[in-house]
């Protein structure tokens, strides 16, 4: 599909298109990146070209540079059969759309790797390539080997089973628990953990790998929804036990096993005050810490499990409105427990409750620890420095090597996003910048007992991902009182005369940024403008990177704080730009932002003309629980935080909701079980029963992901054209 409305330059009219094959420009990016080996090697996934969507496992030897396939997927008979619904389900999870080794187990030399594909089991020697395939009777979802290297776990279908490796190549495989109830599973994460909590797995190997600690769910008391595929109405419609706001959640147990199936119960809920197993952390020279949470996530208890299986509150955080769970937080190391946690102004570095990071960081995550169990430690986080950054820092554990007054040292100054990963004393970080082919993933040596200073890059990895043709070219600039957070895209052959429409393109909501200073995030929104837009991307309250109390400040209303903000960008923009025209205001948005954008014009239909909503929530008693509850509370205690945040309420009269005046496009994959097609069919009807006309674009077959192709391409397309249709540029 082309525009019908202009020529565009070769690059932008092939955007789509692009966009989709290359799977929005990262198809051959290193990713799922291990340091190995005390430092010697790193493993990663990446496609061989830029449009190959099938990852393969290589190598790269820190020394020397040198990169070497370990693993191609395409050698192995396997790799072509269909994945197992388990498989298909985690993917979705994480927003996985490659194909091949997309996740792979390490033993703690790095000799080993394990990895499944479409349901069988895969163990590689990393150093000669040699692959064995162990037959099973059953299909491999998730496996992981122990420390050693001497056994790996997995879960098929509801059973958690381990297969031991013997030296002579043989193999023993075993059930470790299994129930009959075909709702009761072992080792595999609930929904709520994966898709937000951020809790992948479902089992825990301890550091001997003698034992792990395993999660039962039981999903019993979670209501079932199903979810047809109506392009094929001979196919049944797929089960899914979906915990929406204010129901049940899965009933999650822990036990810790051996290798012959011997066990024993955790009683780690005390008593049901605890409903969500946040994560467990086992460390080598540690009891394992139980990370648990309350239903209403005021109060995260860190418990540590005494070899008698008992639980002792090591910390425990409270907050008014809610305790988050920050990656790679709780950590032991040679100092004491280090956590990451709101105080004050600032998300803070903590060790044994004491802070060590000050106002001028907010830390987003914990890479890792340099140890060297004499004392001199230090922890590299990643932190915001101002909101439209993300960098890596080293903060001292004990003081000795920082000046005093340097509470942290960055190990990157240039403006972007960099993100990294630590083993020993390499450090492998990955940085992108705002501008065009400025992403690096460079390798370097980092001393855990001098000066915070990086080698000289050892080694950069190869990205065979492509450029889009064309650079972003954002202008990030801070609106309105607050100062919000802002990147505006102005087509370039812009006059400064003519009169421009504007396109507010946001997210909005928690978790997320788009302002952030990175080069291909914003690439659709260039695409956007240099179809005749001013393009507006506005971070507002709720977003991270400017604080607790910023991100707290939609607690209870999801509705009022993020749209007043958007309105308050779209003013500033407006006064600061007099060719744009205040009559001509659109806003696009998937998911939050999809909600964000029906939002907008329901409620200010005298600031917004026209929007497209993809996958939005509607009412947030159909969302999950953990999300929902976080930032709006139990429906039944908070029923008046739900009615003035969903964008239309059921009453016995029937639907309430604002008059909808403006042109509203909703588009919903059928198959989403993330928000689920129920929101936009609900939502269409009730605007019916009103009488407000609008369009439904229902995608058969497609998911949250929207991972198809023709799909990801065309749904650019159709979008510019009914923003063309109803408030866009002059095409004469």
């Amino acid at each position: 599909m082309t525009s019908p409305y202009r020529r565009l330059p070769p690059a932008e009219a092939e955007f789509p298109a692009r966009y989709a094959r290359t799977g929005r420009f990262t198809l051959g990016t290193p990713r799922n990146i291990r340091v190995t080996g005390n430092g010697s090697q790193v493993l990663f996934c990446r496609s061989k070209d830029p449009q190959d969507s099938v990852l393969c496992l290589w190598a790269i030897d820190v020394d020397t540079g040198h990169e070497r396939l370990v693993v191609d997927p395409t050698e192995l008979t396997a790799s072509s059969a269909e994945l197992p619904p388990a498989e298909r389900a985690r993917r979705e999870r994480a927003r996985e759309s490659a194909s091949g080794i997309v996740a792979y187990s390490l033993d703690d030399e790095g000799h080993r790797a394990c990895f499944a594909l479409a349901g069988a089991l895969f163990v590689a020697d990393i150093v000669t390539g040699n692959v064995i395939s162990p037959e099973l009777d059953g299909s491999v979802f998730d496996p992981r080997l122990n420390g050693p290297g001497t056994a790996v776990a997995y879960v098929d279908g509801q059973a958690l089973r381990v297969v031991e490796l013997a030296a002579d190549g043989t193999t023993v495989d075993r059930t470790l628990r299994h129930d009959a109830d075909p709702l009761v599973s072992y080792g595999r994460a609930e929904f709520i953990a994966v898709e937000e909590m951020g809790r992948l797995a479902g089992y825990w190997w301890a550091p001997d790998g003698l034992s792990l600690l395993a999660a039962r769910v039981d999903e019993n008391p979670v209501a079932a929804w199903w979810i047809p595929d109506p392009a094929h109405p001979e196919r049944e419609p797929q089960a899914v036990r979906y915990p929406a706001s204010g129901t049940a959640n899965a009933v999650i147990g822990l036990e810790l096993l051996t290798l012959d199936g011997a066990g024993a119960t955790v009683e780690w809920s005390d008593g049901g005050r605890f409903e969500y197993l946040a994560d467990v952390v086992w460390t080598a020279g540690h009891q394992p810490l139980i990370v648990r949470q309350t239903r209403d996530q005021r109060t995260v208890s860190i418990a540590e499990l005494a070899p008698d299986g008992t639980l002792s509150d090591h910390r425990v955080l409270v907050d008014d409105y809610w305790v988050e769970l920050v990656p790679g937080s709780p950590q032991w190391c040679s100092a004491g427990l280090l956590t990451i946690e709101d105080q004050g102004y600032a998300r803070r570095l903590v060790l044994n409750g004491q802070p060590l990071t000050g106002d001028n960081l907010n830390v987003r995550s914990m890479v890792g620890v340099l140890d060297d169990n004499q004392g001199a430690a230090s922890a590299v986080v990643s932190a915001w420095t101002v909101p439209t950054e993300i960098h890596l820092a080293v903060v001292a554990l004990d003081g000795s090597h920082l000046h005093r007054s340097a509470e942290a040292q960055l190990l990157t100054v240039e403006p972007g996003v960099y993100t990294g990963v630590i083993d020993a004393e390499t450090i492998v970080i990955s940085s992108t910048g705002p501008e065009p082919d400025s992403s690096r993933i460079t390798i370097h040596r980092l001393d855990p007992g001098g000066p915070a200073v990086l080698s000289p890059p050892l080694a950069t990895m190869a990205d065979h991902s492509i450029q889009a043709g064309f650079a972003a070219a954002p202008f990030f600039c801070q609106l309105g009182l607050d100062r919000l957070e802002t990147a505006l895209f102005l087509p370039r052959d812009h006059d400064g005369v003519t009169k421009l429409p504007v396109l507010l393109d946001p997210y909005g909501g928690p978790h997320a940024q788009r302002a952030l200073k990175n080069h291909n995030p914003h690439l659709v929104s260039r695409w956007l403008a240099e179809n005749g837009y001013a393009v507006v991307v506005t971070d507002g309250r709720g977003t991270p990177g400017r604080g607790p109390a910023w991100e707290r400040a939609v607690w209870g209303d999801l509705a009022g704080p993020i749209l007043d903000d958007q309105v308050a960008a779209l003013d500033a923009v407006l006064e600061q730009h007099p060719f744009l025209d205040p009559t001509r205001v659109g806003i696009r948005g998937w998911s939050f932002g999809g909600y964000l954008a029906a939002l907008a014009v329901l409620r200010r239909p005298d600031r917004f003309h026209a929007a497209v909503a993809g996958a939005p929530v509607t009412t947030w008693r159909l969302y999950d629980t953990h999300y929902s509850e976080q930032y709006l509370g139990h429906p039944e205690r908070y029923p008046e935080h739900y009615q003035q945040s969903d964008l239309w309420v059921e009453t016995e009269g029937g639907p309430q909701l604002p008059s909808l005046e403006r042109p509203l496009l909703l588009i919903h994959g059928l198959a989403d079980d993330n928000v689920v097609a129920a929101h936009t069919l609900r939502f269409s009807t009730a605007l019916l029963a009103t009488g407000s006309p609008h369009r439904v674009l229902p995608l058969s077959g497609v998911t949250h992901m929207t991972p198809q192709l023709a799909v990801a391409e065309n749904l650019l397309w159709l979008q510019l054209s009914f923003l063309d249709e109803t408030i866009g540029p002059d095409r004469s």
